[in-house]
């Protein structure tokens, strides 16, 4: 029901999945995909990103933890322990597939792309609509998959590709028609797992390898700090947001934050060409 929005529960679980996968000797490639409408919503905003009350923590801390709220610190250390979780798909030895349908949106983004793949549907909706008032992306892989420009495109204005333009500026793969995504996702599975699972990983560790030096890792680190900082904004749209989570809910919040951008999807005169 909530489009596989991400909880610290769920991230775990979903850690302990791929890493039993990459542990297995009969699986050479993953598949991660969402069930249901969407590949994943994002992060729960019930959660993390909801603006708690004073005094309020997240429903699933338990008393040892870190409360949300106490200083820039604890947020600094509540979204690493997060990203450990998320990183396991960049760091685990086995290539990973993301097939994308439906809505990947902001912490679907942190998903997608940490995999080795993404094939999206062409009427996927890729995007972090939360750089709007929330924050910045605390997994910052968007820069390495399409440049300076596009990411400053996308994180300035927090608007959406579809499936079908994202391939254009490399963010994805490649983009097939929603009924031919099963099909586009098992061939390249298909194809991949007819190499040794020892040669996959040397051609993965060496190729992120590359992404390391150039400040790949270094730069989530970086992001999630920069994230944490951002919570801390004090900025109209962002005291709106919090305003609006506590007297109309999230529904209201979301739409009063989006409502300025129109539709929300990226226009690029070229697209079309």
């Amino acid at each position: 029901d909530k489009r596989n929005t991400l909880s610290p529960a769920l991230l775990s679980e979903l850690r302990d999945a791929l890493m039993e996968a990459d542990a297995r000797v009969d699986v050479n490639v993953v598949i991660l995909e969402g069930a249901g409408k969407d590949f994943c919503a994002g992060y729960d905003l019930a959660g993390a990103y909801a603006g708690f009350k004073e005094g309020e923590t997240p429903p699933w801390n338990e008393a040892d933890y870190r409360s949300m709220n106490a200083t820039i610190d604890d947020d600094v250390w509540n979204m690493e322990q997060t990203q450990k979780l998320t990183m396991v798909l960049f760091d685990m030895h086995k290539p990973v597939i993301a097939k994308v349908h439906g809505n990947c949106l902001a912490g679907g983004t942190d998903l997608a792309l940490m995999c080795d793949f993404i094939i999206a549907a062409e009427n996927a909706k890729i995007g972090f609509p939360a750089t709007r008032a929330n924050g910045t992306p605390p997994n910052q892989l968007w820069m390495y998959h399409v440049g300076p420009q596009w990411a400053k495109r996308l994180m300035m204005t927090g608007d959406n590709l579809w499936g079908r333009d994202a391939v254009k500026i490399g963010l994805v793969l490649d983009a097939v028609p929603v009924e031919e995504l099963d099909a586009a996702v098992n061939e390249l599975a298909r194809r991949i797992s007819f190499v040794d699972a020892d040669l996959l990983s040397a051609h993965k560790r060496i190729i992120n390898a590359a992404m390391e030096f150039q400040g790949a890792r270094q730069l989530q680190r970086f992001a999630v700090e920069m994230d944490a900082r951002a919570h801390l904004c004090q900025g109209p749209r962002r005291k709106q947001f919090k305003a609006d989570m506590a007297e109309g809910g999230l529904k209201q919040a979301l739409k009063n934050r989006d409502e300025p951008f129109g539709d929300g999807m990226v226009q690029a005169h070229w697209f079309n060409k």
